[in-house]
């Protein structure tokens, strides 16, 4: 089905946004996630990372003390390369990020990262 330019330019630049971040995971973090996906919408850009949790931290995450220090391990690590996220986003969304949220899921190995930007994105 084709698609109209809006979607086309939108689902482009999404694409673009997973596979940097894919690429982030495997060159910061030593390992990729087993599935990806990024969505835009109004001023955020929105990264799901599924598969992010190694086999040690899987088992780690089997009791509460051990998800608490895998949350506030990753959550330290994304602090460290924050500057080169944002970097990534903001050569390929040409706008300026203005915030950075970020949780990880122990149960399920699911990351979202949501990059809040300087402005919304018109498509048209």
């Amino acid at each position: 089905m084709p698609c109209s330019k809006t979607n086309c330019l939108k689902g482009k630049m999404e694409d673009e946004i997973t596979k940097a971040m894919i690429q982030w995971e495997k060159d910061y973090m030593g390992r990729g996630p087993t599935a990806a996906k990024t969505d835009i919408l109004r001023n955020m850009v929105i990264v799901t990372l599924k598969g992010v949790l190694s086999a040690a931290e899987k088992h780690l995450a089997a009791d509460k003390e051990g998800m608490a220090l895998i949350k506030k391990l990753r959550q330290q690590l994304i602090e460290q390369g924050r500057s080169e996220l944002e970097e990534v986003i903001e050569r390929l969304t040409s706008a300026k990020v203005v915030s950075l949220h970020t949780d990880i899921s122990t149960k399920t190995g699911e990351r979202v990262i949501i990059f809040v930007m300087d402005r919304e994105f018109n498509f048209d």
